[in-house]
């Protein structure tokens, strides 16, 4: 790993003195104050990781000083070599974990997360799946604290969904599940099956940061809005008024439908929010290409025509294939705690890939 040199860590520690100086002065406008009080949030663990490592380099120099000190007792320089020793170990791990912290972080990470979950190949199997998967990410939001509110939801008649979209509100909700969007994949004996063969079926994840209103401008005339009564399963009517609402946005030709309230007000309000998430995501995606170069991070694709996960259920084994990983423990995973080893895999595999490439620079 490169070496981050001490004019950089006295630059960091420099700039938090600053900001807590400038925050302390007592004469700044309250809009200004929040800003300098949001980057000093930011710049505190970096600058907290940059003192050790200033500190640990500097110990270090003093002992070896002692051992190379032709005057120093034997006894004296033993003990300060064995020191040297502790903290050459150590030193490199405070160097990586600056470095970490000084990555380029993703902008979108702190965000709240859309999700959508939708069924692939398989049928009814693979509806039953999606079920599973959004099920998966309910309890393991509830493990984490955050809200998971269900905007819309397709059911399919044997359970299951044939789509279903969720809104996750809390800290760091995007930076954790961004890797989960791509083609997950089971392998299990359907319910149907009288045979006992094992089928192999699909469910589609995207995980979006989800847009606020200042981030994409929405011009009313390029929405086409169309109102229609809301319909359930096998195409029977669930509402008498015209509540169920189509959002068609005309230059991307984006279609967003909505009903799963009783209001039609509510409906155009929960479109429109999944509408805006999909441009905001549009907009990255098209600013990621735009940036991306020869290299491209093997965990963070974002395609979602990927397979990045197979569960099958007769081994009780899950593989995640970008990074090779397979776990046994199926039935903890389905059910939240065990998809924490599997994010933070990833999320380690990331910041590895990360780190590299900012050797080859």
């Amino acid at each position: 790993m490169s070496r981050i040199s001490s004019e950089r860590i006295a630059s960091i520690e420099g700039k938090k003195h600053e900001l807590s100086d400038a925050m302390a002065s007592g004469n700044l406008a309250p809009d200004e104050f929040v800003r300098l009080s949001k980057e000093y949030a930011q710049i505190e663990p970096v600058a907290a990781a940059a003192r050790e490592v200033r500190r640990l380099r500097a110990e270090l120099e003093v002992l070896n000083g002692l051992v190379a000190d032709p005057s120093a007792e034997a006894e004296l320089k033993e003990m300060a070599a064995a020191e040297a020793e502790e903290i050459r170990h150590k030193l490199p791990e405070a160097e990586r974990a600056l470095a970490l912290k000084l990555l380029p972080r993703d902008a979108a990470d702190d965000r709240a997360a859309m999700l959508e979950v939708r069924a692939g190949t398989g049928g009814d199997e693979a509806a039953l799946f999606a079920g599973d998967l959004l099920r998966m990410y309910q309890r393991y939001a509830e493990l984490q604290g955050w809200r998971f509110e269900l905007i819309s939801a397709s059911s399919s008649e044997m359970g299951g969904y044939k789509e279903a979209i969720a809104s996750i509100n809390g800290p760091g909700v995007f930076a954790r599940l961004k890797f989960e969007s791509g083609v997950h994949r089971v392998q299990r004996v359907p319910v149907t099956e009288s045979g006992g063969r094992i089928h192999t079926s699909a469910a589609t994840v995207a995980v979006l940061p989800e847009a606020e209103d200042v981030d994409v401008q929405i011009d009313d005339k390029d929405l086409r809005i169309d109102v229609y009564r809301s319909s359930g399963p096998g195409g029977q009517s669930v509402n008498t008024t015209d509540s169920a609402v189509r959002i068609t946005h005309l230059p991307t030709g984006l279609v967003v439908i909505q009903q799963d309230e009783k209001s039609q007000h509510k409906n155009k309000a929960k479109a429109l929010k999944v509408l805006r998430t999909r441009l905001f995501e549009l907009e990255r995606e098209r600013l990621a290409s735009e940036r991306a170069g020869a290299r491209k991070s093997m965990v963070g694709s974002g395609d979602r025509s990927e397979r990045i996960r197979t569960y099958n259920f007769p081994q009780g084994r899950v593989t995640d294939h970008r990074i090779n990983l397979t776990r046994h423990n199926l039935d903890e995973i389905l059910e939240g705690p065990g998809l924490t080893e599997i994010i933070d895999a990833l999320i380690a595999e990331d910041e590895a890939e990360r780190l590299a490439g900012l050797e080859e620079q």
